[in-house]
């Protein structure tokens, strides 16, 4: 299941990422919320937001597959999502905020989503015509 690795590789990002929001709590002693501190609460937004995307991308991505979605497609897609979702991560991390990186992983991260929807309506119409 090539799904099930971009699962794991990006469940291990997801760790890193909340591990960073753990040491900016710890460094500031801010248990909940981020009590106005940019840094931590550039992390916090990082972590969710791929909280936010990921689960359903890989979602979509699995259903793709699950409807007969090649792996060299699926392959570009998780790729697509990792590198998008490390972009973003990087680009909202920054206390100077250099744009282009947030743009750039939401854009890879939509069209993850948006590529992913289309190929199972394509894959799940040819096979409902078909039956």
């Amino acid at each position: 299941m090539t799904t099930a690795l971009y699962a794991g590789i990006l469940a291990i990002l997801f760790i890193v990422l909340s591990v960073r929001v753990i040491t900016r709590r710890n460094q500031y002693q801010v248990a909940i919320g981020s009590d106005g501190q940019i840094l931590l609460e550039r992390a916090i937004r990082v972590q969710a937001n791929f909280a936010e995307y990921v689960p359903f991308a890989l979602l979509l991505m699995f259903l793709a597959e699950y409807s007969g979605l090649a792996p060299l497609y699926l392959h570009i897609l998780g790729i697509a999502l990792l590198v998008g979702r490390l972009s973003h991560a990087y680009g909202v991390s920054q206390q100077l905020e250099p744009l282009k990186f947030r743009v750039f992983g939401m854009i890879l991260t939509f069209t993850v989503l948006l590529l992913a929807a289309l190929a199972i309506f394509m894959l799940y119409g040819s096979k409902a015509i078909l039956s």
